[in-house]
């Protein structure tokens, strides 16, 4: 990426404070950081690391619960420590934008997406409001997004992940901002559409010369992105180097630690011989939304003490087919069985222990968890419900689950959700859906959220109580590096059918089906000059097609 030799951002022992039990506690040790016009600065470390707290402070802006304590933030020759709010409010959005990890959560579900994206523009009297519909279409359609005359037009639940995440970096473009911080923006988009979105931004940087800050924990990602690589801990650089230098050469062992991860893969079982009969067996399912069809013929069998991975873009209809087995959507054709009875197709019509055998496990624990309930009342409630537990029986089996799920109870009983990493969150999840003792557990990208160390961490979790609860696991997931750590078969999807299925050691050896080469060829790697290869083999526009399945 060309770069300017103009300093914008220059950042000298930045310290922030966060506010816990009952005092201030320093979570940023005294960073620093230099970022020119027109480069990209990737930032990347494990939970915890101040990665975001640092990128929200390079907008004079501290999330609620911290402080900026010390240091200097200099955007352009301004000082955004001393500087006023009523002034920083003017820069955020026309000079320094912020693009969010999840846009389904940051766009306003009630307006019309170029309703959305014209407000800045309009606001701060850049642009006329018929101006910035038709810059917010040229943005559009720079960003390659189908439609880009009527695709604004839409509400944001009308657009896929992919086509959402990259309307957000449209919109903050809107102002032609001089930097933009790229929190996690395609942490869960599946791998053919993150192609497309990160071809997107990278374009829109180099087009406008812009300056980025690229937060996220996987490296090919950042390696793809990012001029200069800054590693972090806990708060401290732990070093920075150019990203060719630190892809080759990482000086210290904790950076070689994070090059090093992922490296947890269990054996591959079989399916068991003679009769036996499967946890799960969905059989030539059809389901819809109102009048479209978006699953036809789907049909993979679960056994006990199994995972079966299901892999595909969004909307391949991955979710849908769990929200069949689930009862929430009723399949308009074939059946789903539980150790060979079938299922009635709503949960309205399954009886308590129909319902206590499938559980769920969801993407975002921080949307999946009330933030006002403790943790005891979280794993308690389905205990509760599903076993008739009161008293000292229901305390001792959510102590029991949380030992189980490796969280100290006496830590942990009397805590709200907020007060917990990504990866604690999600460990409650996995207790929650433990509660009700099910033989089978839809695993919904649990771990797409986290960072590759605390993800691993998970996988290593979910093994153990398979091994030990002898459980079966629907594994809905992008992350192929996920598919090889724990997948036992796997099953493509593409359009609401399935393309592929069969044993993992077999799906990941050629000849495969077409679309199922596509899945593989988008993992990202380790090199620099990965994307612009795939983008050069592939074409743009065929890029632009296969992210918008």
């Amino acid at each position: 990426m060309a770069v300017s030799k103009d300093v914008l951002l220059k950042v000298r022992d930045l310290r922030i404070e966060g506010y816990s039990d009952e005092e201030w506690i320093e979570i940023v040790h005294g960073v620093d950081l230099t970022l020119h016009k027109g480069e990209v600065l990737g930032l990347i470390g494990e939970s915890g690391a101040g990665k975001s707290t640092i990128g929200l402070a390079a907008m004079g802006f501290a999330r609620d619960g911290c402080r900026i304590s010390g240091g200097s933030i200099e955007f352009d020759g301004m000082e955004l420590t001393t500087t006023p709010e009523s002034v920083l409010r003017g820069l955020r959005g026309s000079r320094i934008a912020y693009v969010a990890q999840s846009a389904a959560a940051s766009f306003n579900p009630a307006h019309k997406i170029i309703d959305q994206h014209t407000e800045a523009p309009v606001q701060y009297r850049i642009q006329k409001r018929m101006a910035a519909q038709e810059d917010a279409m040229e943005l559009y359609e720079r960003l390659r997004l189908p439609n880009p005359g009527e695709i604004g037009f839409r509400y944001p639940h009308q657009v896929s992940g992919g086509q959402l995440q990259r309307a957000m970096t449209a919109m903050a473009m809107a102002c032609r901002p001089d930097l933009i911080i790229f929190d996690e923006p395609t942490t869960a988009l599946d791998v053919t559409t993150q192609i497309e979105v990160l071809a997107a931004i990278r374009d829109i940087v180099d087009q406008f010369n812009t300056a980025a800050i690229y937060i996220t924990h996987d490296l090919a990602v950042v390696a793809q992105m990012a001029d200069t690589i800054k590693v972090l801990l806990k708060g401290v650089e732990v070093e920075e180097a150019s990203t060719v230098e630190m892809l080759e050469n990482p000086k210290e062992d904790y950076t070689k630690s994070l090059w090093a991860v992922r490296s947890f893969e269990r054996p591959q079982k079989s399916r068991p011989g003679g009769d036996a009969v499967p946890v799960v067996s969905v059989q030539g399912i059809d389901a819809s939304y109102g009048d479209t069809k978006v699953l036809d013929d789907v049909s993979f069998d679960i056994y006990d003490g199994m995972t079966v991975a299901v892999v595909g873009e969004s909307g391949s209809g991955k979710s849908t087919t769990a929200r069949c087995i689930t009862g929430l959507l009723p399949p308009t054709k074939g059946k789903i069985l539980f150790r060979g009875q079938e299922l009635p197709r709503s949960y309205k019509d399954r009886s308590k222990d129909q319902l206590r055998q499938a559980q769920m496990i969801y993407q975002m624990a921080d949307t999946a968890l009330n933030p006002k309930v403790k943790i005891s009342e979280i794993i308690g409630r389905p205990a509760r419900f599903y076993s008739g537990l009161h008293g000292t029986a229901l305390k001792n089996r959510v102590d029991a689950l949380l030992d189980m799920i490796e969280l100290e109870p006496s830590k942990y009983y009397n805590r709200y959700p907020p007060e917990l990493s990504g990866g604690q969150k999600q460990r409650i999840g996995i207790a929650r859906a433990l509660a009700a003792e099910p033989a089978f557990i839809i695993c919904d990208e649990v771990t797409s959220a986290l960072d590759q160390l605390v993800a691993e961490g998970i996988l290593k979790l979910l093994d153990r109580l398979q091994k030990e609860l002898n459980l079966a696991y629907m594994f809905i997931t992008h992350d192929l590096a996920t598919v090889r750590s724990i997948a036992d078969e796997v099953v493509v999807m593409q359009k609401g059918k399935v393309v592929e299925q069969g044993p993992k050691e077999e799906m990941f050896q050629p000849p495969h089906h077409p679309y199922t080469d596509l899945l593989l060829s988008s993992v990202p790697e380790m090199d620099p000059n990965w994307l612009s290869t795939l983008l050069e083999e592939r074409g743009v526009d065929n890029v632009g097609e296969s992210a918008d399945v």
